[in-house]
């Protein structure tokens, strides 16, 4: 062990390091920037360092190599996680396999300029746990914390400094590193679990990231995060300090001691009651979320009133208020939500001050003395017994419904592709250049995206692994290769998703020369919300004065290893472009380009005219397994049965072609074995 000086930034980072972290990406931003830029200047060859395209595109490489189970961190400062949001809130319901921390730099006063945005409110929402250090020591330990914290309720854990405890100094004990697991990649296929494909599915997962918080909080009071220290003598005031805040506290109250505060270190700051003179008591916190509601509730009913100190938003202070009117404290809450404190800047030793004064004059105002110690140990004992007994009292748990008995079974229905959708060639050529390559589908993730592009997940393909935002599935392949994946990463994604969200995460594996192959579906609309047009689609459809965005020159102008455009429709075209991408170590883009089926069936547009030959019908259901195509069926009760081939004795029917719907891709007569199924093709 060695005593090093170093910043809140590279304690983050050495404590990453210290934790066995495999993967930490980033974008820089002040006051984050020192994290990742310590970590380059270091010789890491076992792990994987890089400043990405974006937070988004940072994160998503972090949650691909940790749902792959290795440790992952990604860092940015706060406005960074207005762009990573998106991916971040999908990511935490899917929950995690190896430990992924998101380290977050706030800048209450603004001296870095951006919005004086406080993260914490984006942890509250994501039902995420947020860890804060008091000092760059403090980070050096609370970052190896929030790796096994994530690694013990399956949840990504947040890390949240400001810019006193991200850029200050400080001499921090810091241990040697510790290599990343060399565990194989953790390959798990469930659509339930990795994409957000059905209300059912996506509330399940809500409801198991709620269950994850509150075990959270069981494991940060069993490890005693947050240090509760009590005075000797009941009533008096209780401060709650978060973060930054705590290290200015014992300077604010030795400032305050002619006004009748003392404080004492205890020997023990973990300990519940501490031999502390006076009649302060003091619940030093680390974690907002999941809120400390038992150390608030035992602080609350032994004070007469109370000083939350936090900086930005009064979140603490608000849950604080919540809990006082659980166990019955009318006392006053002084902080941001009267007015004492203000919600802008930084919370220094004068403001805490302004606190303690405001507390004292409270104390006057209600005839309180001015050592704060009014409560009789009469009143505390009472108060502490109700709080105990009473149902009312006690900490509100959330408790969601699972439908359990009585609930109707219904065969599952799964969505697929329309009838002559070029994704379903797609699909099958990508199938078939894994199976020619000598893998198995099974073995090879498959990203997916939003989008029509996500029915790729359902039978017959059963192709698709994940789902998460929009252009997730590139920085997510990213993720897998950078885990140490032995086999092929494949990512797919729609045009207009393309647009939207995959470019960035396309240049960066450029970039970084990350090996993947990226299979563009490209049917020129925004098919799965209503055909509205993207900027890939044909100007004669889009508003006057607008122009279509060529695809394949945005693709070409980023510079892949390799780019082929194929027909969706020629699924052998497909099956040789993505095959010959597989094992090589650059990054290719295939795209598959045919417009929307259902969009030129509305023209009057068809590929061909698909008809079946019942005489060579065998009823092998090759066509339907293989394509599950809608605009075929088993022949019904009333439908002729032919003679069987090769005889005269009367046959099973045939396969049966809804030419309403058919948009003759020919897709079926490829796969069917007999020729029973043939299509004459149309070139417009």
């Amino acid at each position: 062990m060695t005593s090093k000086l170093i910043t809140g930034n590279q304690a983050v980072a050495l404590g990453a390091l210290r934790a066995g972290v495999k993967v930490v990406t980033g974008y820089p931003g002040t006051p984050s920037t020192g994290c990742l830029t310590h970590l380059l200047t270091l010789d890491l060859p076992d792990r994987h360092i890089e400043w990405s395209a974006n937070e988004k595109v940072a994160f998503e490489i972090a949650a691909g190599a940790a749902w792959a189970g290795h440790r992952a961190m990604c860092a940015m400062k706060m406005s960074g996680i207005n762009v990573a949001y998106d991916a971040l809130i999908s990511i935490a319901y899917s929950g995690t396999n190896g430990g992924l921390v998101i380290y977050v730099a706030d800048d209450p006063g603004v001296s870095a300029g951006m919005a004086e945005q406080d993260s914490r409110g984006f942890a509250l929402m994501s039902d995420l746990p947020m860890l804060e250090p008091g000092s760059p020591a403090e980070a050096y330990e609370l970052a190896q914390t929030a790796f096994a914290l994530s690694e013990a309720v399956g949840s990504p854990v947040f890390l949240r400094l400001t810019t006193a405890n991200a850029l200050s100094q400080c001499a921090v004990e810091v241990e040697d590193p510790i290599p990343p697991k060399t565990t194989k990649v953790v390959l798990e296929k469930d659509i339930t679990r990795y994409t957000k494909a059905g209300s059912k599915i996506c509330l399940d997962q809500h409801r198991d990231l709620i269950e994850r918080l509150e075990r959270a909080g069981e494991i940060a009071q069993e490890m005693g995060l947050n240090k509760l220290e009590l005075s000797d003598e009941p009533g008096g005031l209780g401060i709650i300090a978060v973060g930054a805040v705590r290290a200015y506290l014992p300077e604010a109250i030795r400032a305050a001691g002619s006004a009748g505060f003392e404080i004492a270190q205890s020997a023990n700051p973990n300990q519940r009651t501490s031999s502390m003179p006076g009649s302060v008591s003091i619940l030093h916190a680390v974690t907002t979320t999941p809120f400390p509601w038992d150390e608030v509730k035992d602080l609350i009913v032994r004070c007469d009133s109370l000083l939350v100190l936090e900086e930005l938003e009064p979140h603490m202070e608000r849950e604080a208020h919540v809990v006082a009117r659980h166990v019955g404290f009318d006392g006053p809450i002084i902080g941001k939500m009267d007015g004492t404190l203000s919600r802008t800047g930084e919370i220094a030793t004068t403001e805490i001050l302004r606190g303690l004064e405001a507390a004292l004059a409270a104390a006057t105002r209600s005839g309180t003395p001015v050592r704060l110690g009014g409560r009789s140990d009469a009143v505390l004992a009472s108060t502490t017994q109700e709080s105990a007994s009473s149902p009312t009292r006690e900490r509100p748990k959330t408790v969601l419904g699972r439908d359990a008995k009585g609930v109707a079974k219904s065969a599952p229905r799964p969505i697929t592709v329309c009838a002559g959708c070029p994704h379903r060639g797609t699909f099958l050529g990508i199938e078939a250049a894994i199976v020619e390559a000598g893998l198995s589908k099974d073995d090879v993730m498959v990203t997916g995206d939003i989008g029509c592009t996500i029915l790729g997940m359902n039978p017959p393909f059963d192709l698709l692994w994940t789902e998460v935002s929009m252009g997730s599935s590139i920085s997510l392949a990213q993720g897998y290769v950078h885990a140490g994946i032995e086999t092929p990463a494949i990512a797919t994604i729609g045009d207009s998703t393309f647009f939207h969200g995959g470019i960035p995460g396309l240049i960066n594996a450029i970039q970084h020369t990350t090996p993947l192959t990226l299979v563009i579906l490209d049917n020129g609309w925004t098919s799965m919300t209503g055909m509205q047009v993207n900027p890939g689609t044909d100007p004669s459809f889009q508003a006057a004065g607008s122009r279509k965005i060529d695809l394949v020159k945005v693709v070409a102008g980023l510079g892949p290893d390799s780019m082929t455009v194929v027909d969706p429709y020629d699924v052998k075209s497909v099956t040789e472009a993505v095959g010959a991408t597989l094992g090589d170590p650059g990054v290719h883009v295939v795209i598959a380009q045919r417009e929307c089926a259902i969009q030129a069936r509305r023209r009057g547009v068809v590929a061909g005219v698909t008809t079946v030959d019942p005489a060579l019908c065998i009823l092998c259901k090759k066509c339907l397994r293989v394509t599950g195509c809608p605009a075929l069926s088993l022949p019904s009760a009333e439908t002729p049965s032919a003679k069987s081939p090769g005889g005269d004795s009367p046959g099973r029917g045939a396969i049966q072609i809804d030419a309403e719907a058919c948009n003759g891709c020919g897709i079926c007569s490829d796969v069917c074995p007999t020729g029973a199924l043939t299509t004459e093709r149309r070139t417009s």
